[in-house]
C-alpha cells in the first residue's frame, strides 16, 4: 500500500470508532476516495457543521444545537413527572426507539469508574437540580448491568437519598454485564416493566 500520510491518518481515525479495525477502516476510505464528490466533500463539510454547531447540554447531558434550547430538558409540550437517567446518549437512543419510556433523560455522561472519569464530571448535581425544578415523582436508574455501571447507580441513589423522590432501577431482562444500548426491545420492555423498588427516600 501506498505511504501517503493523508490516509495514514484517516485510516487511524476511522479505526478508533466502535465495531472498526485497521482493516475496516481501510475499505472506508478506500470507498470515501472512489466517491469523493459524493461522499467526502458533503461528509467533510458536515462534520466540521456539527464540530461547530452541536453540543451536550450542561443540564441534561443530551445533544443539542447551539442555536437552540435542549428539547430534551426544556420541553414545554409534555410535563412528566418521570426521569431516566443513562449513561451515554447511545442509551437514550435505544430507549427511546424502543417507544417503552414516556418521561425525562438524564444522560450522565460516562460512569464512576472509566477510565480518567470522576465523580465530578458526571451530571449528578444538575440531576438534583431537575428533580427538584420539575418536581419529579420517580427516578429510573438505567445504568448498565456492569461493576461500573452498579457502582454509579448505587452513587447516584446515595446522592439523592434526601430527596422525597422514588427510587428504582432497571431489573429482570436486563443481563449481567449488559450494556443498555445493545439491548433489544423485548429485553428492555422487561426491564422497564419489573423494574425494582429502591430504599424509599420518604420513610
Amino acid at each position: 500500500m501506498q505511504n501517503i500520510s493523508e490516509i495514514e491518518e484517516l485510516i487511524k481515525l476511522i479505526s478508533k470508532l466502535p465495531g472498526l479495525g485497521p482493516k475496516s477502516a481501510k475499505r472506508i476510505v478506500l470507498k470515501l476516495i472512489n466517491n469523493r464528490d459524493e461522499l467526502v466533500k458533503p461528509m467533510a463539510n458536515t462534520l466540521a457543521q456539527v464540530y461547530k454547531n452541536v453540543v451536550r447540554c450542561n443540564s441534561c447531558g443530551a445533544l443539542k444545537s447551539n442555536s437552540n434550547g435542549c428539547l430534551n430538558c426544556e420541553t414545554t409540550k409534555e410535563k412528566y413527572t418521570k426521569i431516566c437517567v443513562v449513561e451515554d446518549i447511545a442509551d437514550q437512543w435505544s430507549i427511546e426507539n424502543s417507544n417503552i419510556f414516556q418521561g425525562y433523560f438524564h444522560i450522565l455522561g460516562g460512569t464512576i469508574s472509566s477510565v480518567g472519569q470522576r465523580k465530578e464530571d458526571l451530571l449528578i448535581n444538575s440531576l438534583v437540580e431537575r428533580i427538584n425544578r420539575d418536581k419529579i415523582e420517580e427516578v429510573i436508574l438505567a445504568t448498565s448491568a456492569t461493576v461500573e455501571g452498579q457502582t454509579t447507580a448505587y452513587y447516584i441513589q446515595d446522592s439523592l437519598k434526601n430527596l422525597d423522590v422514588k427510587i428504582t432501577k432497571l431489573a429482570q431482562g436486563l443481563p449481567v454485564g449488559g450494556e443498555i444500548e445493545s439491548l433489544d426491545d423485548g429485553t428492555l420492555f422487561s426491564a422497564f416493566k419489573n423494574r425494582s423498588n429502591l430504599v424509599s427516600n420518604s420513610d
